[in-house]
């Protein structure tokens, strides 16, 4: 699953939240891995961090807590900051690789002119996509292996867009989720600038019980 760590438009101490809460998920779940992420102004801030795992992490999504004097304004009486844990909508993928398998080929009387003779000869080229559904034809070449490879072309763009489109969707909900914290009630909690886990909210409804 892909999540995202991010500290929406808090100030820089948020942005320092999220570098120092990812390092503590590192070594709580060490098979994350970082996908991308935006830097913040400080060492070792981030505004955003997307981040990758095989297992199950949707009990870190939510609100999590840094409770920490601000060193980077230390006049400042703050010292509860905020950043959000969200679930990114994975895209499938289209596999752009087109095989046997994943296609199914027809042909058909390719028509234009020069009379019946041409329409009686099958030149024209169908292929059907399997997966997705998705048709590319075309009669322009005059030999069917010509026309075979301008359709393979046409389906291949076709996917490849698809994808792109995708990609291009997953970044928006990345962004939404970015502008959003809801701050109170948070998951987790953690303290010092060791960012020492101090709270779950799982582990106190579950002794409740």
């Amino acid at each position: 699953m892909i999540l995202q760590i991010s500290s929406g438009m808090g100030p820089v101490e948020c942005r320092a939240a999220v570098g120092g809460i990812y390092k503590a998920l590192e070594k709580e779940f060490p098979d994350i891995e970082m996908i991308t992420a935006v830097k913040g102004e400080v060492d070792g801030s981030f505004s955003s961090i997307i981040y990758s795992s095989e297992r199950d992490l949707s009990e870190l999504e939510g609100t999590m807590q840094w409770i920490c004097k601000s060193k980077y304004r230390p006049g400042h009486k703050r010292k509860n900051w905020f950043v959000d844990v969200s679930i990114i909508p994975e895209t499938e993928g289209i596999s752009e690789t087109l095989t046997a398998d994943t296609v199914r080929i027809e042909k058909f009387h390719s028509g234009g002119p020069g009379g019946q003779n041409v329409n009686k000869v099958e030149t024209g080229v169908r292929i059907t996509h399997l997966p997705t559904g998705i048709t590319a034809s075309s009669t322009r070449e005059r030999s069917q292996f010509a026309n075979k490879q301008d359709a393979m072309k046409k389906l291949s763009a076709v996917l490849r867009e698809m994808n792109m489109t995708n990609k291009d969707r997953q970044k928006n909900d990345a962004w939404s989720k970015h502008a959003q914290i809801v701050r109170g009630n948070p998951i987790r909690i953690y303290e010092g600038e060791n960012f020492k886990l101090t709270y779950v909210k799982e582990e106190e409804e579950n002794d409740s019980l």
